[in-house]
């Protein structure tokens, strides 16, 4: 059976049924709907091939060279298939619900495969994607200086039960000119819009929703605008430590990275330290005195962190203060306040 599925019902089913993208990988590398596997219908120079003949011998020409090319792998897909999805239970999209995942569903369907269309294809999850993060939620965000542990925090959150949605998780970078360190590569933008919605589409409304406060950019990825300006008028839990426990845990996580590592990103600070303060944050490193390069990074960090914080609305963030860094006392004082004053 094929049955063709609007968006919501589509996304219902991709939580607990395999998905076929069914768009060339060049396609599906650059975004797709987040769990869904490549089973391109047509590889890279296939798809260029078949533009070419549209381009220069029109639709009828490109459809017939389409099906050569298609044919002889009609068995390997369902081959392929049977791997992903035993029970013959499968979603198929492609760019807009056209003639790609028609042949697939049809290929799966003879097959014996349940086969799920997504109506409109990628094309509609991305229109449904802008809509959905456009939507009102009751965001609350955690925010402090550089090294206060707003991530453990977030996370600890996560572990209570709490609604959250960790940014920097999704962008694989903690925000900074140090941030692409121990990560993975970031995704595109593209991608990171798709993995947010995801989240986000999942999360209910009526709850809280806490996130961490960054700036829009995380890295190369740009937080979409509708979302930065609910966080930018949020309520702001601003975490305050001593610069002493702020340093040791900075020192923790990014000692362990060498110093040629840490250099080079320091580098990327050039305009805003200057020259000497570049460079005495170089001899700090060259010397192994990674806790005088924390410092200096910290005060740089410290004046971006305050200038940010002046753009907020008054009465909207709200000062916490701890004498150590200790995330799960930190973040039950946190929901005790949001708890007595929401």
């Amino acid at each position: 059976m094929i049955t063709n599925l609007p968006i919501k019902e589509y996304l219902e089913s991709v939580r607990n049924t395999p998905t076929l993208d069914v768009r060339s990988p060049m396609e599906y590398e650059h975004a797709h709907i987040p769990g869904a596997f490549n089973l391109g219908l047509l590889n890279n120079e296939e798809r260029k091939i078949i533009g070419t003949t549209y381009k220069n011998s029109g639709n009828q020409a490109a459809v017939i060279q389409g099906y050569q090319l298609v044919g002889p792998k009609f068995s390997q897909f369902i081959e392929e298939a049977l791997k992903i999805s035993p029970d013959k239970n499968i979603n198929v999209y492609c760019w807009r619900g056209g003639l790609r995942s028609n042949i697939m569903a049809f290929v799966l369907h003879t097959a014996g495969f349940k086969v799920n269309l997504l109506k409109g294809g990628y094309k509609a999850f991305r229109n449904w994607s802008a809509e959905s993060l456009s939507e009102k939620r009751n965001i609350k965000v955690i925010g402090g200086k550089t090294g206060s542990g707003k991530t453990l925090i977030i996370e600890q959150l996560r572990k209570m039960g709490e609604q959250v949605i960790n940014l920097e998780s999704i962008a694989n970078h903690r925000g900074s000119a140090f941030g692409s360190l121990g990560q993975l590569a970031q995704v595109s933008n593209e991608q990171f819009e798709n993995l947010l919605v995801m989240e986000w589409n999942y999360l209910s409304s009526n709850k809280t929703l806490w996130v961490e406060n960054e700036s829009r950019t995380i890295g190369s990825n740009v937080i979409p605008l509708p979302i930065f300006n609910q966080m930018q008028k949020a309520i702001t839990f601003d975490v305050q430590l001593p610069l002493e426990e702020r340093i040791n845990y900075i020192v923790k996580e990014y000692g362990c990275f060498n110093q040629t590592e840490l250099a080079n990103n320091t580098i990327k600070l050039q305009k805003r330290l200057g020259n000497l303060r570049l460079q005495q944050a170089l001899e700090f490193l060259s010397e192994g005195n990674i806790r005088a390069w924390a410092n200096m990074m910290l005060e740089y960090y410290d004046k971006t962190y305050i200038y940010g914080n002046s753009k907020r609305e008054v009465g909207t963030v709200i000062p916490m203060v701890f004498d150590k860094l200790h995330a799960e006392e930190m973040t039950r004082k946190i929901l005790e306040w949001e708890k007595k004053n929401d």
